[in-house]
């Protein structure tokens, strides 16, 4: 369900952006639409992970450095048939941790101090095998794209106002404007809000699927939820300095605190409705290497 519901609004977000780009320009301004969002793309494909680590002032560490957090990398990665990521850890007592890299053989995990410092071994184990699971179902490029989209949208939307407000947009072949300006400002309003909106909605389901990924690759769902919880409460007391509204998605939990009509906003479901369903995986007994 929460793959169909990533396909559907990846689709919705794409037909958003022909819409704007259509009504911008007609054909000509589709086109060029499509070619920005290409290279854009492109550009976040092969550099947004060393922008991302360099953003968070994450450091790589060897073996040598930290032997028991890479030997657990290593082990879940070759439980989950994934070749091993690079080992990064950012300066930070807030407890998080996020995935990063165009594909599993360009992966690299981060974690901060914090949470080496606040987690058992075995909640440690929980959490990696998410960002691993985020590694195998390549959510750091399904949401650079829809990130890359969401940032076009509203180029494009705030381009279009300007040409509403100055008596732009398509006319017909008789020299009358086809969208009345008053649809056209409000459509060109609306864009933004909706991307944002859809935006934070795919970030959401990869959450979930991340979490019961990683529940089947460490064969310890009670565990990754007994971190999760942990995260969650200790990232409303320590501010994450390093956190970025725009890399917020990354982490595993939302390094900004919000409740009420902010969790429309956030990049990740309620703390509880994780915690729930990985409990739920608890009593349906996911077996240690299972089939994830």
């Amino acid at each position: 369900m929460n793959r169909l519901k990533t396909v559907m609004l990846l689709a919705t977000l794409t037909a958003l952006f022909l819409w704007i780009g259509h009504a911008l320009a007609g054909q000509a301004g589709l086109v060029t639409a499509l070619l920005f969002a290409g290279l854009a793309n492109f550009g976040a494909y092969w550099w947004s992970d060393r922008i991302v680590l360099r953003m968070h002032g994450a450091r790589e560490i060897t073996e040598a450095e930290a032997p028991e957090l890479h030997g657990i990398v290593r082990n879940l990665a070759l439980r989950g048939r994934l070749p091993m990521p690079k080992v990064h850890v950012i300066a930070q007592q807030a407890p998080n941790a996020f995935a990063t890299g165009r594909n599993p053989d360009h992966a690299a995990i981060a974690v901060t101090d914090g949470l080496l410092q606040l987690v058992t071994r075995e909640e440690l184990e929980g959490v990696i095998a998410h960002e691993l699971g985020h590694v195998r179902n390549r959510d750091t490029l399904v949401m650079t794209v829809t990130a890359t989209i969401a940032g076009a949208v509203s180029m494009l939307a705030n381009l279009a106002h300007w040409g509403v407000l100055f008596g732009g947009g398509r006319s017909t072949e008789n020299g009358e404007n086809e969208t009345h300006p008053l649809a056209a400002f409000i459509g060109v309003l609306v864009a933004p809000f909706a991307a944002l909106l859809i935006q934070m909605a795919v970030s959401r389901s990869r959450e979930f699927l991340a979490d019961e990924a990683g529940a089947r690759l460490s064969g310890n769902p009670a565990a990754l939820a007994s971190a999760l919880r942990k995260l969650d409460a200790w990232s409303q007391q320590v501010p994450m300095a390093a956190a970025s509204p725009a890399t917020a998605h990354l982490f595993i939990v939302n390094p900004f605190a919000g409740g009420g009509m902010l969790r429309l906003f956030s990049t990740h479901p309620p703390t509880e409705a994780r915690v729930e369903r990985l409990l739920a995986m608890v009593s349906g007994s996911v077996a240690r290497n299972g089939p994830w």
